[in-house]
């Protein structure tokens, strides 16, 4: 049995509007037998870093030749361009503002297309909704089976930037960031056990995670083993460092938000015992 083309969305639109509805009958105006998969509408509004962590942490999770949409578009209708990135199990169709930058991070091999082939475009185009007018048709005809050359030139210079990277402040400091709140109010942070390898330790050495004005000194390995009111640390899906609470929002019980600090301070041998 012949696979039913796959194609999913990522967008900040939500859903109390028509916006979605109205790309998906497009898409299905085009092809039909497309399986059409929400990953989330519910990005930042605006927040093109935050779209980027989004699909970033989907698409890989998808069978190959998946077409994945992903708008989060602020210069909607302005100069910037409509791009088709390929790498060698997945295609996206994106505006050109960086939106997909920690795709190109981890996919070796990427090929990024400006796409000018405007008989595909649903006519006319409103320089308000390209999502409905450029992007969903594009899609659509790429799961359909139209070849990528077909839409447009091959282009290096496409808009890509890189994520916050947590930095050493001294010997015994590292500064990450909140990168987002999530559903439940945790905090996530862009430190790894990469960059702190000693604080994921079954027996770390003391340490403190500042956040506003909380020090935390617990990492756990599951929500559930935080007391009630407790907030802690713990290695989340994302591979992040998250600031979380057992049923609680840490975000709302240390008043803090995406791009507060988040220093980590690990004691070191050395300043164990100066301090004896």
């Amino acid at each position: 049995m012949e696979q039913r083309p796959i194609i999913t969305l990522t967008t900040d639109f939500g859903l109390n509007d028509h916006f979605i509805g109205t790309i998906k009958g497009v898409i299905l105006g085009i092809v039909p037998e497309a399986e059409i998969i929400d990953i989330c509408h519910s990005v930042q509004p605006f927040d093109v870093l935050d779209g980027a962590l989004t699909i970033a942490q989907a698409y890989s999770y998808f069978p190959a030749a998946t077409v994945h949409l992903v708008v989060v578009d602020p210069g909607v209708g302005t100069a910037r361009r409509p791009i088709i990135a390929s790498s060698e199990r997945h295609y996206f169709v994106a505006p050109d503002n960086g939106v997909l930058s920690l795709i190109y991070a981890r996919e070796e091999r990427m090929q990024v297309r400006h796409v000018t082939s405007e008989h595909y475009f649903m006519q006319p185009v409103s320089n308000t909704f390209h999502a409905r007018d450029i992007f969903a048709p594009v899609v659509a005809y790429l799961a359909k089976g139209i070849d990528s050359e077909k839409f447009g030139e091959k282009i290096d210079d496409y808009v890509r930037f890189t994520a916050p990277k947590p930095k050493p402040v001294d010997a015994q400091t590292l500064r990450g960031v909140v990168l987002k709140v999530d559903r439940f109010g945790n905090l996530v942070t862009n430190i790894t056990p990469q960059d702190a390898p000693m604080l994921f330790q079954p027996e770390p050495p003391p340490f403190k995670i500042v956040v506003g004005k909380r020090e935390i000194t617990e990492i756990k390995t599951a929500y559930a083993l935080g007391a009630p009111g407790e907030v802690f640390g713990i290695l989340g899906s994302m591979g992040y460092l998250e600031i979380a609470a057992n049923r609680g929002a840490a975000a709302q019980l240390l008043g803090v938000a995406k791009g507060t600090d988040v220093n980590v301070v690990v004691e070191t041998a050395a300043a164990a015992s100066n301090g004896n």
